[in-house]
């Protein structure tokens, strides 16, 4: 990739790089028509077979799936390990971390399941300002199944952020248990769909395994857990952010 390419040269990398038919959405100052796509693609790959995707014009997105064409045969064909256990695993490890580090932020880590805010749209679709979208492809990525989208964007591994082989594993357990399929992406950004929130009784069980997942969405985002339960007990759309 050239130093500082344009938006539009960014896009055709893209494209070139997926190799999938993809529909280009410059920044607006509506987001209607790229949910309208959105939804309209959701019932089309359903029948077709593929999984819609948005992804985000992004020159850090772009470095990263450059050196990952050659990993793509690979995932696909790598049996898949339990995302649940991945989860209890890695929430066993944490909390037994901070036990012995800061005996008191475990309990001040749950709260009050209250306060909490739904999400009812994607929320990285739209730039710092918040005033128009980011430059973002729909792409209908060629997937049996939504977890195998991973091998077509691979996602992760870097700080704290799972590994492709493990986004894949959740994202399987997710989309089995919670009908939840990935749906956007940016180089730090995830984000998934839902046909509808999680039951209140199951809101606190997700809650945690988010955490696990993405600790930076409490530790840096909601605060507590308990909120972040109350939250996903009113959203459809579930949000991941990686510092």
């Amino acid at each position: 990739m050239r130093e500082n390419p344009t938006i539009e040269e960014q896009v055709e990398q893209l494209k070139e790089y997926l190799s999938c038919p993809c529909t280009y959405f410059p920044p607006m100052a509506d987001d209607q028509p790229i949910m309208a796509a959105y939804r309209q693609a959701r019932v089309r790959g359903e029948k077709e077979g593929f999984l819609p995707m948005l992804v985000a014009v992004d020159e850090l997105l772009l470095e990263c799936l450059e050196d990952a064409d050659q990993a793509r045969a690979e995932l696909l064909a790598a049996p898949l390990e339990s995302g649940e256990e991945f989860l209890q695993k890695w929430l066993k490890e944490m909390k037994e971390e901070l036990e012995e580090d800061e005996p008191d932020y475990w309990e001040q880590l749950i709260g009050e399941v209250a306060g909490g805010e739904g999400i009812d749209r994607f929320l990285s679709i739209w730039d710092y300002s918040g005033k128009q979208t980011i430059p973002i492809v729909l792409a209908e990525i060629p997937v049996k199944n939504p977890w195998e989208v991973f091998a077509y964007l691979p996602f992760g591994g870097w700080n704290e952020c799972p590994t492709n082989e493990e986004h894949m594993a959740v994202a399987k357990y997710w989309f089995e248990k919670y009908g939840a399929v990935p749906a956007l992406m940016t180089h730090d950004v995830l984000e998934y769909s839902l046909p509808a929130p999680v039951s209140q009784e199951k809101a606190m069980e997700v809650a945690w395994e988010q955490f696990t997942y993405c600790s930076d969405i409490v530790e840096q985002g909601v605060g507590t857990v308990g909120r972040l339960a109350d939250g996903l007990a009113q959203s459809k759309f579930w949000y991941f952010w990686w510092d």
